[in-house]
Protein backbone atom coordinates (compact mmCIF):
# COMPACT_ATOMS: atom_id res chain seq x y z
CA UNK A 1 0.00 0.00 0.00
CA UNK A 2 1.38 3.70 -0.35
CA UNK A 3 3.08 5.19 2.46
CA UNK A 4 2.05 8.37 3.31
CA UNK A 5 3.19 11.45 5.34
CA UNK A 6 1.19 13.72 7.80
CA UNK A 7 0.36 17.40 7.14
CA UNK A 8 2.62 19.49 6.42
CA UNK A 9 4.70 21.76 8.79
CA UNK A 10 2.66 24.89 7.79
CA UNK A 11 -0.49 22.66 8.86
CA UNK A 12 0.49 21.89 12.03
CA UNK A 13 2.30 24.52 13.06
CA UNK A 14 -0.68 27.21 12.20
CA UNK A 15 -4.09 25.41 12.30
CA UNK A 16 -5.96 28.64 11.56
CA UNK A 17 -5.10 28.54 8.11
CA UNK A 18 -6.30 25.22 6.25
CA UNK A 19 -5.08 23.27 9.70
CA UNK A 20 -9.02 22.45 10.72
CA UNK A 21 -12.17 21.40 8.39
CA UNK A 22 -14.70 23.63 8.08
CA UNK A 23 -18.03 23.18 8.90
CA UNK A 24 -21.44 23.83 7.72
CA UNK A 25 -23.57 25.38 10.14
CA UNK A 26 -26.57 23.20 9.78
CA UNK A 27 -24.32 20.31 10.59
CA UNK A 28 -24.71 21.65 14.42
CA UNK A 29 -28.06 20.12 15.32
CA UNK A 30 -28.38 21.82 18.40
CA UNK A 31 -26.14 24.55 18.23
CA UNK A 32 -25.09 25.67 14.97
CA UNK A 33 -22.30 28.09 16.29
CA UNK A 34 -21.18 25.88 19.07
CA UNK A 35 -19.96 23.11 15.94
CA UNK A 36 -18.40 25.45 14.13
CA UNK A 37 -16.19 26.94 16.82
CA UNK A 38 -15.22 23.30 17.98
CA UNK A 39 -14.47 22.05 14.24
CA UNK A 40 -11.49 19.47 14.65
CA UNK A 41 -8.01 19.11 13.86
CA UNK A 42 -6.91 17.68 10.37
CA UNK A 43 -4.01 15.77 11.29
CA UNK A 44 -4.48 15.31 15.06
CA UNK A 45 -7.07 13.54 17.41
CA UNK A 46 -10.04 16.28 18.11
CA UNK A 47 -10.08 17.07 21.84
CA UNK A 48 -13.86 16.48 21.96
CA UNK A 49 -16.35 13.78 20.05
CA UNK A 50 -18.34 14.72 17.83
CA UNK A 51 -22.26 13.52 16.66
CA UNK A 52 -22.46 11.03 14.54
CA UNK A 53 -24.22 12.77 12.50
CA UNK A 54 -21.31 15.63 11.92
CA UNK A 55 -18.75 12.92 11.31
CA UNK A 56 -20.34 11.22 9.01
CA UNK A 57 -21.03 14.51 7.05
CA UNK A 58 -17.53 15.19 7.64
CA UNK A 59 -16.31 12.73 5.57
CA UNK A 60 -18.71 11.67 3.03
CA UNK A 61 -18.35 15.08 1.90
CA UNK A 62 -14.52 14.70 1.65
CA UNK A 63 -14.87 11.10 -0.35
CA UNK A 64 -17.72 13.23 -3.20
CA UNK A 65 -14.31 14.20 -4.34
CA UNK A 66 -13.54 10.84 -5.56
CA UNK A 67 -13.67 9.50 -8.60
CA UNK A 68 -17.07 7.48 -9.47
CA UNK A 69 -15.88 3.93 -9.13
CA UNK A 70 -18.41 2.80 -12.30
CA UNK A 71 -16.48 4.82 -14.06
CA UNK A 72 -13.39 3.67 -13.16
CA UNK A 73 -12.02 1.92 -16.53
CA UNK A 74 -8.43 1.33 -15.26
CA UNK A 75 -9.21 -1.24 -12.15
CA UNK A 76 -10.08 -4.98 -12.44
CA UNK A 77 -11.61 -5.01 -9.24
CA UNK A 78 -15.05 -5.35 -9.15
CA UNK A 79 -17.68 -2.27 -8.34
CA UNK A 80 -21.16 -3.63 -8.88
CA UNK A 81 -23.21 -6.51 -6.67
CA UNK A 82 -26.48 -7.03 -5.98
CA UNK A 83 -27.57 -5.77 -3.26
CA UNK A 84 -28.62 -8.90 -0.90
CA UNK A 85 -24.85 -9.27 -1.32
CA UNK A 86 -24.33 -5.78 0.66
CA UNK A 87 -26.77 -7.19 2.87
CA UNK A 88 -24.89 -10.49 3.86
CA UNK A 89 -21.22 -8.40 3.99
CA UNK A 90 -22.96 -5.76 6.27
CA UNK A 91 -24.23 -9.22 8.58
CA UNK A 92 -20.56 -10.55 8.64
CA UNK A 93 -18.80 -7.45 8.96
CA UNK A 94 -17.90 -8.39 12.27
CA UNK A 95 -17.09 -11.68 11.75
CA UNK A 96 -13.57 -12.40 12.28
CA UNK A 97 -11.83 -14.83 9.79
CA UNK A 98 -9.60 -15.82 11.84
CA UNK A 99 -11.44 -16.93 14.36
CA UNK A 100 -12.35 -20.30 12.99
CA UNK A 101 -13.56 -22.21 15.75
CA UNK A 102 -15.65 -19.15 16.84
CA UNK A 103 -17.35 -18.71 13.50
CA UNK A 104 -17.22 -22.53 12.03
CA UNK A 105 -20.27 -21.61 9.70
CA UNK A 106 -18.06 -18.50 8.03
CA UNK A 107 -14.98 -21.26 7.90
CA UNK A 108 -16.90 -23.97 6.41
CA UNK A 109 -18.22 -21.69 3.53
CA UNK A 110 -14.36 -20.69 2.83
CA UNK A 111 -13.84 -24.62 2.69
CA UNK A 112 -16.46 -25.02 0.43
CA UNK A 113 -15.40 -21.98 -2.37
CA UNK A 114 -11.71 -23.86 -1.91
CA UNK A 115 -13.57 -26.94 -3.20
CA UNK A 116 -15.72 -25.11 -6.27
CA UNK A 117 -12.83 -23.65 -7.27
CA UNK A 118 -10.75 -27.16 -7.21
CA UNK A 119 -13.32 -28.49 -9.12
CA UNK A 120 -13.20 -25.63 -11.75
CA UNK A 121 -9.88 -26.31 -12.23
CA UNK A 122 -10.16 -29.82 -12.72
CA UNK A 123 -7.58 -30.72 -10.03
CA UNK A 124 -7.26 -34.53 -10.28
CA UNK A 125 -9.20 -35.22 -6.97
CA UNK A 126 -10.78 -32.42 -5.59
CA UNK A 127 -10.99 -33.53 -2.02
CA UNK A 128 -7.60 -33.54 -1.91
CA UNK A 129 -6.78 -30.08 -3.49
CA UNK A 130 -5.88 -27.39 -0.89
CA UNK A 131 -6.55 -24.27 -0.78
CA UNK A 132 -7.26 -20.99 1.02
CA UNK A 133 -8.48 -17.11 1.26
CA UNK A 134 -6.72 -14.30 1.07
CA UNK A 135 -6.97 -10.56 0.85
CA UNK A 136 -6.27 -10.75 -2.84
CA UNK A 137 -4.50 -12.24 -5.30
CA UNK A 138 -1.24 -10.01 -3.73
CA UNK A 139 -1.14 -12.20 -1.10
CA UNK A 140 -2.28 -15.39 -2.76
CA UNK A 141 0.43 -15.37 -5.10
CA UNK A 142 3.33 -14.62 -1.89
CA UNK A 143 1.89 -17.69 -0.51
CA UNK A 144 2.37 -19.45 -3.58
CA UNK A 145 6.05 -18.29 -4.11
CA UNK A 146 6.98 -18.79 -0.28
CA UNK A 147 5.24 -22.71 -1.42
CA UNK A 148 7.44 -22.99 -4.27
CA UNK A 149 10.90 -21.78 -2.43
CA UNK A 150 10.84 -24.04 0.41
CA UNK A 151 9.65 -26.98 -1.82
CA UNK A 152 13.09 -26.41 -3.50
CA UNK A 153 14.50 -25.64 -0.44
CA UNK A 154 13.96 -28.99 0.97
CA UNK A 155 15.34 -30.82 -2.74
CA UNK A 156 18.53 -28.39 -2.32
CA UNK A 157 18.78 -29.18 1.37
CA UNK A 158 23.02 -30.02 0.85
CA UNK A 159 23.64 -26.87 -0.56
CA UNK A 160 20.92 -24.42 0.60
CA UNK A 161 21.19 -21.82 2.27
CA UNK A 162 25.07 -21.28 0.51
CA UNK A 163 26.76 -18.64 -1.56
CA UNK A 164 26.44 -20.56 -4.65
CA UNK A 165 22.68 -21.65 -4.86
CA UNK A 166 20.74 -18.61 -4.68
CA UNK A 167 16.59 -19.12 -5.81
CA UNK A 168 15.69 -17.67 -8.89
CA UNK A 169 11.89 -17.28 -10.16
CA UNK A 170 11.28 -16.70 -13.91
CA UNK A 171 8.69 -14.70 -15.02
CA UNK A 172 7.75 -12.15 -17.51
CA UNK A 173 8.37 -8.45 -17.51
CA UNK A 174 4.52 -8.38 -17.76
CA UNK A 175 3.74 -9.95 -14.22
CA UNK A 176 1.79 -7.68 -11.55
CA UNK A 177 3.98 -5.81 -9.34
CA UNK A 178 3.36 -8.44 -6.40
CA UNK A 179 5.67 -10.54 -7.89
CA UNK A 180 8.61 -8.49 -7.31
CA UNK A 181 7.45 -7.65 -4.25
CA UNK A 182 7.99 -11.06 -3.49
CA UNK A 183 11.36 -11.76 -5.03
CA UNK A 184 12.54 -8.64 -2.96
CA UNK A 185 10.82 -9.87 0.12
CA UNK A 186 12.31 -13.33 -0.14
CA UNK A 187 14.75 -12.90 -1.25
CA UNK A 188 14.35 -14.92 -4.57
CA UNK A 189 16.26 -13.69 -7.97
CA UNK A 190 13.85 -12.16 -10.57
CA UNK A 191 14.57 -13.14 -13.92
CA UNK A 192 12.16 -11.47 -16.19
CA UNK A 193 11.40 -12.49 -19.61
CA UNK A 194 11.35 -9.26 -21.85
CA UNK A 195 8.80 -8.08 -24.37
CA UNK A 196 10.10 -8.35 -27.61
CA UNK A 197 8.29 -6.73 -31.05
CA UNK A 198 3.94 -7.51 -30.52
CA UNK A 199 4.92 -10.27 -27.80
CA UNK A 200 3.66 -8.35 -25.20
CA UNK A 201 3.77 -11.19 -22.49
CA UNK A 202 5.86 -14.73 -21.58
CA UNK A 203 8.19 -16.28 -24.15
CA UNK A 204 7.50 -19.96 -23.24
CA UNK A 205 11.00 -20.72 -24.93
CA UNK A 206 12.80 -17.90 -23.30
CA UNK A 207 11.21 -19.15 -19.88
CA UNK A 208 12.82 -21.87 -20.12
CA UNK A 209 16.00 -20.69 -20.91
CA UNK A 210 16.49 -18.74 -18.15
CA UNK A 211 15.75 -22.03 -15.66
CA UNK A 212 18.46 -23.66 -13.67
CA UNK A 213 19.40 -25.68 -10.69
CA UNK A 214 18.16 -23.05 -9.00
CA UNK A 215 14.81 -21.97 -10.08
CA UNK A 216 11.85 -22.43 -7.70
CA UNK A 217 9.39 -22.27 -10.44
CA UNK A 218 7.74 -20.39 -13.55
CA UNK A 219 5.18 -18.12 -13.26
CA UNK A 220 2.43 -18.31 -16.35
CA UNK A 221 -0.55 -15.42 -16.45
CA UNK A 222 -3.66 -15.83 -17.50
CA UNK A 223 -4.58 -12.59 -18.40
CA UNK A 224 -1.74 -9.69 -18.70
CA UNK A 225 -2.49 -6.55 -16.90
CA UNK A 226 -1.04 -4.58 -19.59
CA UNK A 227 -3.38 -5.64 -22.68
CA UNK A 228 -5.73 -8.63 -20.97
CA UNK A 229 -3.73 -11.44 -23.23
CA UNK A 230 -3.39 -14.92 -21.69
CA UNK A 231 -0.16 -15.99 -21.73
CA UNK A 232 0.15 -19.68 -23.25
CA UNK A 233 0.52 -21.64 -20.27
CA UNK A 234 -0.01 -25.24 -22.36
CA UNK A 235 3.05 -24.15 -24.45
CA UNK A 236 4.99 -22.80 -21.49
CA UNK A 237 4.36 -26.32 -19.88
CA UNK A 238 5.65 -28.01 -22.94
CA UNK A 239 8.82 -25.93 -22.86
CA UNK A 240 9.26 -27.28 -19.31
CA UNK A 241 8.75 -30.80 -20.07
CA UNK A 242 11.60 -30.58 -23.06
CA UNK A 243 13.74 -29.05 -20.36
CA UNK A 244 13.15 -31.89 -18.29
CA UNK A 245 13.78 -34.21 -20.62
CA UNK A 246 17.37 -32.94 -21.76
CA UNK A 247 18.37 -31.94 -18.66
CA UNK A 248 16.48 -34.04 -15.99
CA UNK A 249 15.37 -30.21 -14.56
CA UNK A 250 11.57 -30.28 -13.29
CA UNK A 251 10.65 -27.12 -12.69
CA UNK A 252 6.72 -26.66 -11.34
CA UNK A 253 4.26 -23.80 -12.66
CA UNK A 254 2.33 -21.60 -11.02
CA UNK A 255 -0.61 -19.87 -13.29
CA UNK A 256 -0.88 -16.75 -11.48
CA UNK A 257 -4.92 -16.54 -13.07
CA UNK A 258 -5.76 -13.20 -11.05
CA UNK A 259 -8.75 -12.68 -13.61
CA UNK A 260 -8.28 -15.15 -15.88
CA UNK A 261 -9.16 -18.00 -13.40
CA UNK A 262 -12.82 -16.42 -13.24
CA UNK A 263 -12.92 -15.86 -17.17
CA UNK A 264 -11.48 -18.80 -18.85
CA UNK A 265 -13.42 -21.66 -17.70
CA UNK A 266 -16.65 -20.04 -18.80
CA UNK A 267 -15.86 -18.66 -21.76
CA UNK A 268 -12.36 -20.79 -23.01
CA UNK A 269 -13.91 -24.11 -21.95
CA UNK A 270 -11.73 -25.48 -24.72
CA UNK A 271 -8.36 -23.56 -23.32
CA UNK A 272 -5.86 -25.88 -21.36
CA UNK A 273 -4.51 -23.78 -18.71
CA UNK A 274 -5.14 -25.28 -15.16
CA UNK A 275 -4.20 -28.73 -13.01
CA UNK A 276 -5.27 -30.73 -16.34
CA UNK A 277 -1.58 -30.02 -17.05
CA UNK A 278 0.54 -32.23 -14.64
CA UNK A 279 3.59 -29.19 -14.09
CA UNK A 280 0.84 -26.76 -12.65
CA UNK A 281 1.43 -27.04 -9.45
CA UNK A 282 -0.23 -24.17 -8.08
CA UNK A 283 -3.11 -21.57 -8.91
CA UNK A 284 -4.40 -18.20 -7.78
CA UNK A 285 -7.04 -15.75 -8.56
CA UNK A 286 -9.01 -12.70 -7.29
CA UNK A 287 -12.22 -12.94 -5.97
CA UNK A 288 -12.49 -9.28 -6.12
CA UNK A 289 -12.53 -9.03 -9.82
CA UNK A 290 -13.74 -11.58 -12.28
CA UNK A 291 -15.03 -13.29 -9.42
CA UNK A 292 -17.23 -10.96 -9.03
CA UNK A 293 -17.04 -10.00 -4.97
CA UNK A 294 -16.16 -6.51 -3.61
CA UNK A 295 -12.14 -5.77 -2.55
CA UNK A 296 -10.77 -7.66 -0.99
CA UNK A 297 -10.57 -11.50 -1.31
CA UNK A 298 -8.38 -14.03 -3.14
CA UNK A 299 -7.85 -17.85 -3.13
CA UNK A 300 -4.86 -19.70 -3.60
CA UNK A 301 -4.79 -23.20 -4.17
CA UNK A 302 -2.38 -25.91 -4.73
CA UNK A 303 -2.87 -29.06 -7.00
CA UNK A 304 -3.03 -31.47 -3.73
CA UNK A 305 -1.52 -31.49 -0.21
CA UNK A 306 2.37 -32.41 -1.50
CA UNK A 307 2.73 -29.35 -3.59
CA UNK A 308 1.90 -27.19 0.00
CA UNK A 309 4.92 -27.85 2.41
CA UNK A 310 3.23 -28.98 5.75
CA UNK A 311 5.70 -26.88 7.70
CA UNK A 312 4.01 -23.97 6.06
CA UNK A 313 0.38 -24.69 7.88
CA UNK A 314 -0.66 -23.90 11.09
CA UNK A 315 -3.44 -26.01 12.83
CA UNK A 316 -6.25 -24.49 14.50
CA UNK A 317 -8.95 -26.95 16.33
CA UNK A 318 -12.45 -25.45 15.66
CA UNK A 319 -15.43 -27.95 17.44
CA UNK A 320 -13.00 -30.71 17.60
CA UNK A 321 -12.20 -30.50 13.88
CA UNK A 322 -8.79 -29.42 12.22
CA UNK A 323 -8.76 -26.67 10.40
CA UNK A 324 -5.03 -25.45 8.51
CA UNK A 325 -4.85 -22.10 8.11
CA UNK A 326 -1.63 -20.49 5.92
CA UNK A 327 -1.83 -16.91 5.35
CA UNK A 328 0.01 -13.50 5.49
CA UNK A 329 -2.51 -11.81 7.55
CA UNK A 330 -4.68 -12.56 10.73
CA UNK A 331 -7.56 -10.97 11.22
CA UNK A 332 -9.44 -9.64 8.46
CA UNK A 333 -13.51 -10.12 8.12
CA UNK A 334 -15.13 -12.58 7.14
CA UNK A 335 -17.57 -10.99 4.73
CA UNK A 336 -15.81 -11.00 1.12
CA UNK A 337 -15.70 -14.74 1.39
CA UNK A 338 -19.61 -14.79 2.29
CA UNK A 339 -20.15 -12.44 -0.52
CA UNK A 340 -17.68 -15.36 -3.01
CA UNK A 341 -20.07 -18.35 -1.75
CA UNK A 342 -23.25 -16.21 -2.32
CA UNK A 343 -22.23 -15.37 -5.71
CA UNK A 344 -21.24 -18.90 -6.42
CA UNK A 345 -24.77 -19.94 -5.41
CA UNK A 346 -26.33 -17.45 -7.19
CA UNK A 347 -24.83 -17.66 -10.69
CA UNK A 348 -23.50 -21.14 -10.99
CA UNK A 349 -21.62 -22.30 -13.90
CA UNK A 350 -23.97 -20.61 -16.78
CA UNK A 351 -24.65 -17.62 -14.45
CA UNK A 352 -20.80 -17.05 -14.62
CA UNK A 353 -20.74 -18.04 -18.21
CA UNK A 354 -23.50 -15.22 -19.42
CA UNK A 355 -21.67 -12.55 -17.25
CA UNK A 356 -18.28 -13.04 -18.65
CA UNK A 357 -19.58 -13.49 -22.51
CA UNK A 358 -21.37 -10.24 -21.97
CA UNK A 359 -18.46 -8.91 -20.78
CA UNK A 360 -16.65 -10.06 -23.41
CA UNK A 361 -18.97 -9.12 -25.83
CA UNK A 362 -18.72 -5.29 -24.49
CA UNK A 363 -15.07 -5.11 -24.61
CA UNK A 364 -15.16 -6.32 -28.30
CA UNK A 365 -17.57 -4.20 -29.13
CA UNK A 366 -16.29 -1.21 -28.22
CA UNK A 367 -12.59 -2.00 -29.07
CA UNK A 368 -14.17 -2.08 -32.25
CA UNK A 369 -15.88 1.03 -32.59
CA UNK A 370 -12.97 2.99 -31.07
CA UNK A 371 -10.75 1.25 -34.14
CA UNK A 372 -13.34 3.11 -36.13
CA UNK A 373 -12.65 5.97 -35.14
CA UNK A 374 -9.29 6.18 -37.38
CA UNK A 375 -7.50 7.62 -34.93
CA UNK A 376 -6.23 4.55 -33.03
CA UNK A 377 -5.15 1.09 -33.33
CA UNK A 378 -5.82 -1.61 -31.32
CA UNK A 379 -3.06 -3.52 -29.22
CA UNK A 380 -5.59 -6.31 -28.37
CA UNK A 381 -9.64 -6.72 -28.82
CA UNK A 382 -10.56 -8.32 -25.72
CA UNK A 383 -10.87 -11.45 -27.20
CA UNK A 384 -9.49 -12.96 -23.92
CA UNK A 385 -9.76 -10.85 -20.95
CA UNK A 386 -12.55 -8.58 -21.39
CA UNK A 387 -9.39 -6.33 -21.15
CA UNK A 388 -7.88 -4.52 -24.55
CA UNK A 389 -5.37 -1.80 -25.02
CA UNK A 390 -4.83 0.67 -27.59
CA UNK A 391 -2.38 3.39 -28.88
CA UNK A 392 -2.64 6.37 -31.61
CA UNK A 393 -2.36 5.35 -35.04
CA UNK A 394 1.06 5.89 -37.24
CA UNK A 395 -0.67 8.95 -38.51
CA UNK A 396 -1.75 10.83 -35.41
CA UNK A 397 1.06 13.37 -34.20
CA UNK A 398 -0.76 16.08 -32.50
CA UNK A 399 -1.53 14.50 -29.40
CA UNK A 400 -0.79 11.45 -27.47
CA UNK A 401 -2.14 8.81 -25.57
CA UNK A 402 -1.58 11.09 -22.66
CA UNK A 403 -3.48 13.82 -23.41
CA UNK A 404 -6.56 11.23 -24.35
CA UNK A 405 -6.69 9.85 -20.93
CA UNK A 406 -5.98 13.66 -19.39
CA UNK A 407 -9.24 14.91 -21.04
CA UNK A 408 -11.53 12.01 -20.54
CA UNK A 409 -10.47 12.06 -17.31
CA UNK A 410 -12.42 15.75 -17.23
CA UNK A 411 -15.69 13.79 -18.68
CA UNK A 412 -15.27 11.52 -15.33
CA UNK A 413 -14.15 8.60 -17.24
CA UNK A 414 -10.83 7.06 -15.48
CA UNK A 415 -8.47 5.58 -18.66
CA UNK A 416 -5.11 4.41 -17.62
CA UNK A 417 -2.29 5.57 -19.96
CA UNK A 418 1.01 4.06 -19.49
CA UNK A 419 4.03 3.11 -21.10
CA UNK A 420 5.05 -0.61 -21.65
CA UNK A 421 8.46 -2.01 -20.10
CA UNK A 422 11.24 -3.47 -21.53
CA UNK A 423 11.83 -4.13 -24.61
CA UNK A 424 8.84 -1.97 -25.71
CA UNK A 425 9.48 1.50 -23.40
CA UNK A 426 9.05 3.02 -26.80
CA UNK A 427 5.16 2.14 -26.71
CA UNK A 428 2.43 4.06 -24.83
CA UNK A 429 -0.83 2.75 -24.54
CA UNK A 430 -4.42 3.04 -23.36
CA UNK A 431 -6.17 0.30 -21.88
CA UNK A 432 -10.07 -0.30 -21.06
CA UNK A 433 -10.90 -3.26 -18.70
CA UNK A 434 -15.02 -4.01 -18.75
CA UNK A 435 -16.26 -5.42 -16.44
CA UNK A 436 -19.93 -6.88 -14.73
CA UNK A 437 -21.92 -3.50 -14.57
CA UNK A 438 -19.65 -1.79 -17.37
CA UNK A 439 -22.50 -1.76 -20.43
CA UNK A 440 -23.21 -1.38 -23.63
CA UNK A 441 -24.49 1.87 -22.72
CA UNK A 442 -22.18 3.02 -20.56
CA UNK A 443 -19.79 2.05 -23.59
CA UNK A 444 -21.47 4.26 -26.04
CA UNK A 445 -21.38 7.14 -23.74
CA UNK A 446 -17.39 6.63 -23.41
CA UNK A 447 -17.48 6.29 -27.15
CA UNK A 448 -19.33 9.42 -27.20
CA UNK A 449 -17.32 11.38 -25.43
CA UNK A 450 -14.05 10.03 -26.73
CA UNK A 451 -15.68 11.35 -30.31
CA UNK A 452 -16.21 14.93 -29.22
CA UNK A 453 -12.67 14.96 -28.09
CA UNK A 454 -11.16 14.48 -31.08
CA UNK A 455 -11.91 17.26 -33.08
CA UNK A 456 -10.20 19.47 -30.19
CA UNK A 457 -7.09 17.11 -29.62
CA UNK A 458 -6.60 16.93 -33.52
CA UNK A 459 -6.15 21.22 -33.12
CA UNK A 460 -3.56 21.09 -31.17
CA UNK A 461 0.00 22.42 -32.04
CA UNK A 462 1.48 18.76 -30.54
CA UNK A 463 1.32 16.41 -27.77
CA UNK A 464 1.50 18.37 -24.15
CA UNK A 465 3.86 16.92 -22.48
CA UNK A 466 3.94 14.36 -19.52
CA UNK A 467 5.39 13.83 -16.31
CA UNK A 468 8.10 11.28 -17.03
CA UNK A 469 7.43 9.89 -13.09
CA UNK A 470 3.84 8.80 -14.04
CA UNK A 471 4.34 7.10 -17.75
CA UNK A 472 4.94 3.79 -16.48
CA UNK A 473 3.13 0.25 -16.26
CA UNK A 474 -0.07 0.48 -14.75
CA UNK A 475 -0.21 -2.43 -12.60
CA UNK A 476 -3.77 -2.78 -11.41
Amino acid sequence: MALHRGGSEKEHGDEKEYGRLALNPFYGEADPVGSMTSAPPRHRLPDRPLAPSTAYQLVHDELMLDGNARLNLATFVTTWMEPQATVLMAECRDKNMIDKDEYPRTAELERRCVAMLADLWHAPDPNTAVGCSTTGSSEACMLAGMALKRRWAQKNADRYPSREARPNLVMGVNVQVCWEKFCNFWEVEARQVPMEGDRFHLDPAAAAALCDENTIGVVGVLGSTFDGSYEPIGALCAALDDLQERTGLDIPVHVDGASGAMVAPFVDEDLVWDFRLPRVSSINTSGHKYGLVYPGVGWALWRSAAELPEELVFRVNYLGGDMPTFALNFSRPGAQVVAQYYTFLRLGREGYRAVQQTTRDVARGLAERIEALGDFQLLTRGNELPVFAFTTAPEVHRYDVFDVSRRLRERGWLVPAYTFPANREDLSVLRVVCRNGFSSDLGALLLEDLGRLLPELRRQAGPLGRDESVATAFHH
